[in-house]
């Protein structure tokens, strides 16, 4: 289109714009100018230059205008559901904060790395964050903007930029659980509930109750599809969306029930998970949904809502060890637990009499047990399920995850036990993290308990010298190969390796040129089976299944084919993976500065036969022989 008007007239890219086209363009209507500036290849900057040359572009870049509205949607799509289309926004105003947002973000993400690199778990930088004052949405878009960036490039960032998430939303939700909490009983709904427990533990992911909501309206269509085919005149048929009602009459109960249990377990496979009881996953309830598996809690969570929208009062039991439902079969409510019937949903509705349910857990209990419960103390089982998995976890970062975040949500719910108040503060202690707020803690348990004494105190003491420890933090060792005592290290970090006698795939991001490892553990792992015993170089891995390991060096050769670890942890130590290994970022290079020049000639020699477009895998020129030994 070579007329004068033109996108590639109207603005170059330093916004050259002559008078005499200056003039011609500014007596064009402002709709057309707009639409004009609204050309996708124009970028900020060049809006900004337009605005500068004259009061008729100025005018019609105003902050309110279309302009500017383009602008800031087209840099970022993802806010646009937080802004009402009928309101009016001073577009250029939130252009400016978000962009200053975004880079006090970065900044600060930047600089975690090297004040953080030696601890597990961040503090002091959530706290940075949040003091920025930023919009909460502003500050979660940059991070998404990071973590959604080039996959193989800026590890480091994205992997202090993820924790960071993890907290801000976590802060959020748990927000939205005290607001919950703070409900009459009555307006709390157990599924509300359980998917904030859910959002907690898993705040990464895109769990809503509103998604949730719309699988079980699903649910409840077919259920009223069967019930339809069994009984026309249902009531519950004649229910719409979001009505709350109850059947008065036990029959038209009895007829729901069965249609749900039909739906839920004949059609839809539902079912509670016998083999992996404890997996953590049986407990959060969009994967129930997904996976159709569950516990006792998380199935009846899901069939006692159904039951409701359906008309059927069920009641949550908190049974020990066997979470069920009771339904009332009298007209009105009772206290005699003769006048239930009690639904086990992890057996498939099957309905049981008050003395069949001691049959679940092979011995009596009193009356008590059979009571209905409160929302608040479904959600206390529900989180204290997680509690006691992660204490059985394997001291892993995972498992210490899930009770940080089970206990936070313990103590939100019941924020005056002592049990577990002492049991966060030993895990934030065991961990080296927020030392403060340990001591706040400590001092909630010394207040509520006086007896907690001896606990307290020894906390307090050793928490005291943690402070004063990270007052005065001690250099980081540094590996030089080039040192006498470590000429038998053979390989360098970064290295993509293959156990040789396990098969696993990992990356080296430590070595030592002996092993340093207790007697205890050289004598468990059969470290004196190898033929060079514990006299040898080992090697700190990230490997592909998530665990970290120590591997003894003859244990260990160059992968033939370099691939990518799938370890939540690479971003700690490395900034890029670069096709045949990974690059270590500047805290690690800092600890073996000699290694990435090491791992350049070693990749040069190991894969230099794979040519550019050859779509083959790198194979080894060099031979290393295989030992038949115990993996250490």
């Amino acid at each position: 289109m070579a007329t004068p008007y033109t996108v590639d007239r109207v603005l170059g890219t330093n916004a050259v714009i002559s008078e005499s086209f200056a003039k011609q363009l500014t007596d064009l209507p402002a709709e057309l100018l707009e639409h004009i500036l609204c050309f996708p290849v124009l970028n900020h900057i060049d809006i900004c230059n337009v605005s500068c040359t004259c009061k008729r572009l100025h005018d019609v870049c105003h902050g309110r205008g279309k302009v500017w509205a383009h602008q800031y949607k087209l840099r970022w799509p993802r806010l646009q559901r937080f802004y009402q289309q009928n309101e009016s926004y001073d577009w250029l105003k939130e252009f400016k904060t978000r962009h200053m947002v975004g880079q006090q973000i970065r900044r600060t993400v930047e600089s975690i790395s090297k004040r953080f690199f030696t601890e597990v778990v961040l503090g002091d930088s959530f706290a940075e964050i949040e003091s920025l004052g930023a919009p909460e949405h502003f500050c979660e878009d940059e991070l998404l903007g990071i973590l959604n960036s080039d996959k193989r490039k800026c590890l480091t960032l994205k992997y202090y930029a993820k924790k960071i998430l993890y907290f801000l939303r976590q802060q959020n939700i748990l927000r939205n659980l005290k607001v919950f909490l703070e409900r009459p009983p009555e307006q709390q709904s157990a599924l509300e509930g359980a998917v904030l427990v859910d959002q907690y533990c898993n705040p990464l992911a895109e769990i809503t109750l509103e998604s949730i909501s719309a699988q079980i309206e699903e649910i409840t269509d077919k259920v009223k599809k069967y019930l339809r085919v069994k009984n026309a005149t249902h009531p519950s048929l004649r229910a719409s969306q979001g009505d709350c009602f109850v059947l008065e009459n036990l029959e038209f109960q009895r007829q729901v029930i069965c249609a749900l249990n039909a739906v839920l377990y004949d059609q839809l496979q539902y079912k509670g998970n016998e083999r992996d009881y404890y997996n953590p996953l049986n407990s959060y309830i969009h994967q129930v949904m997904l996976r159709r598996t569950g516990i006792p809690i998380s199935l009846s969570v899901l069939y006692m809502t159904l039951a409701r929208k359906l008309g059927v009062p069920l009641e949550p039991v908190n049974f020990p060890n066997h979470f069920l439902l009771r339904w009332c079969q009298n007209q009105r409510r009772s206290d005699d637990i003769y006048d239930y019937v009690y639904i086990d949903t992890f057996g498939k509705g099957k309905q049981l009499a008050a003395k069949e349910c001691e049959n679940l857990i092979r011995h009596q209990v009193g009356a008590d047990y059979y009571s209905a419960i409160s929302t608040s103390e479904l959600l206390l089982r529900m989180v204290g399920n997680l509690l006691n998995i992660g204490k059985r976890g394997e001291g892993n970062e995972k498992s210490y995850q899930l009770l940080r975040d089970s206990l936070d949500l313990y103590l939100t719910i019941n924020p005056d036990n002592v049990q577990y108040l002492l049991l966060q503060a030993r895990l934030y202690f065991h961990l080296g993290i927020w030392p403060e707020k340990v001591l706040d803690i400590l001092q909630h348990i010394q207040a509520l308990d006086p007896s907690q004494h001896g606990a307290v105190g020894y906390l307090v003491q050793h928490t005291l010298e943690h402070i004063q420890h990270k007052r005065h933090p001690v250099e980081p060792e540094v590996k030089r190969r080039s040192v006498p005592e470590h000429r038998e290290v053979q390989y360098s970090v970064g290295l993509i390796m293959k156990h040789k006698r396990s098969g696993y795939n990992c990356v080296i991001y430590g070595w030592d040129p002996k092993c340093t490892m207790s007697q205890e553990w050289i004598n468990t792992m059969r470290v004196h089976q190898l033929s060079k015993g514990a006299d040898q170089p080992f090697y700190n891995v990230l490997v592909q299944d998530g665990t970290c390991r120590y591997a003894a060096q003859e244990n260990l050769e160059p992968h033939s084919a370099p691939l990518e670890i799938a370890h939540p942890e690479v971003g700690r130590y490395f900034t890029e993976f670069s096709d045949t290994h990974y690059i270590a970022n500047e805290e690690l290079q800092a600890r073996y500065p000699e290694d990435m020049c090491k791992t350049h000639r070693t990749v040069e020699e190991l894969y230099h036969s794979l040519t550019p477009n050859s779509g083959q895998s790198p194979e080894p020129t060099a031979n290393f022989q295989e030992h038949d030994l115990l993996d250490p």
